[in-house]
């Protein structure tokens, strides 16, 4: 396979990686976006991957054909070689399309910044589950009984001026019973005053 070797060598070839693409340098304690994140670990799979399916790997396989046509065996390993990193491209970029996953991934780095900004500790679990989730929901449900306690209250003040209404109703019918009554009695006194008085008085002629 030296020959494999010199051909490479004189075809001024060198291995890259996809599309010739290096990682770019990042300056230290910057924070990478997660989405340039991935796109750089695609970069570095594809490179990875090309390392190993090398082009003296590829001649390894095909020996035979290139020993007759070295020239047409580059060509068809560039080509093999650009065709899988387009492919692998397309797929993770539909991959993200479906997912939204640049939208989740910059929410995420979003999160990740005012988690970041916030000076109170963080919540972290106490390894027994029990009181984490008593933790977690206890201030819901203290949440649900004060709002509880104040339907309640509420609910107990409305009854209040209700029973204050039909007390003061009550009390209106009773004072118009009386009313009533004295009228009645009153009307009943002057009924015998006329009566006494026509005794008193005669039968007129």
């Amino acid at each position: 396979m030296a020959a494999a070797r010199s051909v490479n060598a004189e075809s001024g070839r060198e291995e890259k990686g996809p599309e010739g693409s290096c990682p770019e340098s990042v300056t230290p304690g910057a924070t990478i976006p997660r989405v340039k994140l991935l796109d750089t670990l695609v970069d570095t799979f594809l490179q990875k991957l090309v390392a190993a399916g090398s082009f003296q790997r590829f001649t390894d396989c095909y020996e035979r054909l290139y020993q007759v046509q070295p020239g047409m065996t580059q060509r068809v390993y560039d080509k093999f070689v650009t065709q899988l990193q387009t492919s692998v491209r397309e797929e993770i970029s539909e991959i993200k399309a479906e997912g939204n996953l640049e939208a989740v991934l910059n929410s995420l780095d979003k999160i990740v910044q005012e988690g970041k900004d916030r000076t109170e500790p963080a919540w972290r679990p106490s390894g027994i589950p029990e009181e984490d989730v008593r933790s977690a929901l206890m201030p819901y449900f203290l949440q649900q009984r004060d709002a509880l306690q104040r339907r309640v209250h509420r609910q107990e003040a409305e009854n209040r001026q209700l029973a204050e209404a039909v007390r003061a109703g009550r009390g209106r019918v009773q004072e118009l019973q009386r009313e009533g009554k004295a009228r009645q009695q009153a009307w009943q006194a002057l009924h015998r005053e006329q009566k006494e008085l026509v005794g008193v008085l005669g039968e007129p002629e």
